[in-house]
């Protein structure tokens, strides 16, 4: 087992007096290791240099942008936090990504997808649902609690979402019942998608092998992930003619600029909108009809 050093051992403490969640304390924690390997000693004795050249590696290597700013946001941390200097955040740049429109599946591909989720039981195909019914993220799925579905109020509560913010979401009519069928046959009584032993919440590894397996036998052939189905929920609603900040609450966006995105995938709504060359359409066409001005 590798021994902790002081200096991790502190950023630990740190992150945690912060508030940051496990996910991100262990991307941090490897992002300052492979510094630390890269630089061939302690991270805390860089210099500017060693920051510059370390970006140049990363860069020449091919590293995903994704992956490089996820580093920076690591390395930032650490010597403006734990090493108490913040000059050297001045010598670490982000890298921009390009801006890829999410795959969205059709209505009828989400219904062939769901009908098809492996068994045995209503397990999958209930967990997968909340999925796309809430707009759900895999792991906000997974750590739902059995007392998370409020039936009176038509509700899922989602406890602890991204950024640690709580929120609600709507509980639609079919799927209270896909729940309720599912909560008879299996008798959840903590997690509502318990794993394996019990104790423990269903891993978002397992939800997304389901959603492979019923990706495959539907027939799905584009590059769908799981995530999809939130992308899926996020545009239908905008089809819908849904207010783009209602679905920013139920999505749990910190901004808008976020959702709005969806407006460029929601093909619906983008083939409904009428073009402004109509209005200059009809003006010729009355001009013609009106014939030349008199002399």
């Amino acid at each position: 087992m590798e021994k902790m050093t002081p200096l991790r051992a502190r950023m630990i403490e740190d992150m945690r007096v912060r508030g940051l969640g496990e996910k991100a304390q262990k991307a941090h924690v490897r992002a300052i290791k492979d510094f630390a390997g890269f630089l061939g000693r302690s991270p805390d004795t860089a210099t500017p240099e060693d920051l510059r050249a370390y970006q140049l590696h990363m860069a020449d290597t091919g590293v995903t942008p994704t992956t490089f700013n996820v580093r920076i946001v690591a390395l930032r941390f650490f010597f403006a936090t734990t090493c108490d200097r913040e000059d050297m955040k001045r010598h670490m740049q982000f890298r921009r990504e390009p801006r890829k429109l999410p795959v969205v599946l059709s209505i009828e591909e989400v219904a062939a997808l769901l009908a098809a989720a492996p068994g045995p039981g209503l397990k999958y195909r209930a967990a997968l649902s909340i999925s796309y019914g809430g707009g759900l993220r895999a792991s906000e799925v997974c750590t739902l609690k059995v007392s998370d579905i409020d039936s009176d109020r038509m509700l899922i509560h989602v406890d602890q979402g991204k950024g640690g913010k709580d929120r609600k979401v709507m509980l639609s009519p079919g799927l209270l019942d896909l729940l309720r069928a599912y909560w008879r046959e299996a008798r959840p009584a903590g997690w509502l998608f318990p794993g394996q032993p019990a104790i423990n919440p269903l891993s978002s590894r397992q939800l997304n092998r389901a959603f492979n397996a019923a990706k495959s036998v539907a027939g799905v052939n584009r590059p769908a992930t799981l995530h999809t189905l939130r992308h899926s929920f996020a545009t239908h609603l905008l089809e819908a003619n849904t207010d783009v900040r209602v679905i920013q609450v139920l999505l749990g966006h910190a901004k808008l600029t976020t959702t709005a995105r969806y407006a460029h995938v929601a093909t619906r709504t983008i083939r409904d909108t009428v073009s402004p060359y109509e209005t200059l359409k009809r003006l010729q066409d009355q001009a013609a009809r009106s014939g030349p001005a008199p002399a």
